[in-house]
């Protein structure tokens, strides 16, 4: 074994999943365990992108029409403070057929803000996780839902003690954390390795020929790019956080053009000049967003709501209610000023803000 191999064993991290997968997985060893009527030790499930993880199951009780499972969430080489949680998922049948309902337990946040794209006052349980407790109940329960119903109950018994230690409270989610997950596992956040994946995809891209990249904040920004910019899949380079290096590493390899797409959180981080993104790390400035709007001549009190937003999706919100024209357009204009001057403007940028649904909000073109 030479010394590479031992360097990459060494920086290879160990992927986790998220407490979407986690109460997937409770809530599909239940299901089973009522169908079988047998104790059920793991579960596979299947991931918003149709690709399968096996999950071990923690805890396992189960009557006729009834069960209660619990999974250990692990964050992997990404501890988080929801990493070693107990998630417990209480399932039981119902007589609303063809009906899935979930609702959220103790240590479950209540939603109390607006900006999270969630319900005020109902359980802070993502669509993403929902959907994909949805679909995997519904492929081993087919035969239960043509004439009954299923009802889960998602509780965290540690929530209520770890919802301070993350950014919820901030954000308006109380007395829990949330079921959160867009992809269903955790990528680790290691500074190191994140840096190295990023330069190790640019320099494929420069391999095949190609010297225009597409730098998306994640998953779901890469999809929605992919719609609009026409390039191999090695063009698409995930930066997440790391916005500044990433350009700056554009400009080292003498890339020809990049392409910085996102939404509104990390794009009004961009805009401020933040280099390093991550939610911990910095905080959406609202008052520079308030700035921004009466710069695009925003009425006085749509100001104010702007300074006393909870998110910068809340402000997204605010600003298409009010119809102010030319606030999106000022984000990426400044987005696109910050990471030119992170490449010393060696590297011409196309700067594109979607909104949640993939629609373009405004855009920033290289003049």
């Amino acid at each position: 074994m030479n010394t590479t191999d031992v360097e990459e064993k060494k920086t290879k991290l160990r992927t986790g999943y998220t407490t979407g997968s986690s109460a997937t997985a409770a809530a599909k060893a239940a299901l089973l365990s009522i169908i079988n009527q047998e104790k059920i030790d793991s579960v596979d499930i299947r991931l918003p992108k149709g690709t399968f993880i096996q999950i071990p199951v923690h805890s396992c009780k189960f009557e006729s029409n009834k069960a209660q499972c619990s999974v250990i969430k692990d964050g992997g080489d990404d501890p988080d403070v929801t990493h070693g949680a107990e998630i417990i998922v209480e399932l039981s049948i119902t007589e609303k057929v063809n009906q899935i309902d979930i609702g959220g337990g103790e240590g479950v946040g209540i939603v109390t803000k607006p900006g999270l794209g969630l319900e005020i006052n109902k359980p802070a349980i993502n669509p993403v996780p929902k959907k994909m407790i949805t679909e995997n109940l519904r492929e081993v329960g087919e035969k239960i839902l043509v004439k009954q119903g299923i009802s889960i109950v998602i509780s965290v018994p540690k929530g209520r003690e770890l919802g301070p230690k993350t950014d919820n409270p901030r954000i308006g989610i109380q007395n829990g954390i949330s079921i959160l997950g867009t992809s269903g596992i955790v990528i680790p956040f290691s500074t190191a390795s994140y840096a190295a994946s990023i330069r190790q995809n640019l320099d494929v891209a420069i391999a095949m020929g190609n010297d225009t990249v597409v730098l998306t904040t994640g998953g779901r920004s890469e999809d929605f790019a992919k719609k609009i910019v026409d390039l191999p899949e090695h063009c698409f380079v995930q930066m997440g956080d790391f916005s500044g290096y990433t350009i700056q590493q554009c400009s080292r390899k003498n890339i020809k053009k990049a392409y910085v797409v996102g939404f509104i959180g990390k794009l009004a981080k961009m805009a401020t000049g933040v280099k390093q993104t991550h939610v911990k790390g910095s905080k959406v400035d609202m008052n520079f967003l308030a700035e921004l709007a009466k710069k695009s001549n925003a009425e006085g009190k749509v100001i104010e709501s702007i300074k006393k937003a909870n998110t910068a999706r809340h402000v997204s919100e605010i600003i298409q209610e009010n119809n102010v024209k030319g606030f999106f357009e000022l984000i990426c204009s400044e987005t696109y000023k910050h990471m030119r001057k992170y490449c010393e403007e060696k590297v011409p940028i196309d700067v594109i803000l979607f909104d949640f649904d993939g629609k373009v909000l405004a855009r920033k073109l290289e003049e």
